[in-house]
């Protein structure tokens, strides 16, 4: 017997703008959550600003180095507050879960956690003192002076 192959999953590739079909389900969501206001200045295109968090996210970039393409770099990042601030990136994670799931692209029986764990630079937080032992109370052979006889045959 062979092993079991495994069928090949066709792989995504790598997102730095925000495509056409994600943007249908997304904008409705950002549009019930913000919707425009009768006066003032009008809201900012969400999807350039999605963009624009997407880019930052993926490139590690500083907001102060977004490309002008994704429009004022303090705009970008003032809505990626709100929407963190809001559970608004909670929202659309749900939705595509969900959607992800219904198409069986979710794989629910592996699943990883990534951390990291790195020395506490210079001491870290201080924290309460730690209590010394007390003695054993409890008495040992090798611990009083007539178990040490008893060891060497005194």
């Amino acid at each position: 017997m062979g092993r079991k192959r495994r069928r090949k999953r066709e792989t995504l590739g790598t997102i730095w703008k925000v495509p056409d079909d994600l943007w249908k389900r997304v904008e409705p969501l950002l549009r019930k959550a913000y919707p425009p206001k009768r006066t003032g200045r009008p809201h900012a295109d969400f999807r350039r600003v999605l963009d624009g968090i997407v880019h930052r996210m993926r490139s590690g970039c500083q907001w102060n180095q977004l490309p002008k393409e994704f429009g004022d770099d303090s705009t970008v990042h003032r809505w990626f507050q709100r929407w963190c601030a809001d559970g608004m990136f909670l929202k659309l994670w749900a939705l595509l879960v969900a959607e992800c799931d219904e198409l069986g692209g979710v794989d629910w029986e592996w699943q990883a956690a990534d951390g990291a764990m790195g020395k506490a630079r210079f001491g870290g937080r201080t924290s309460a003192p730690i209590r010394p032992i007390a003695e054993n109370q409890a008495p040992s052979e090798a611990s009083s002076s007539r178990g040490m006889e008893a060891l060497w045959g005194r």
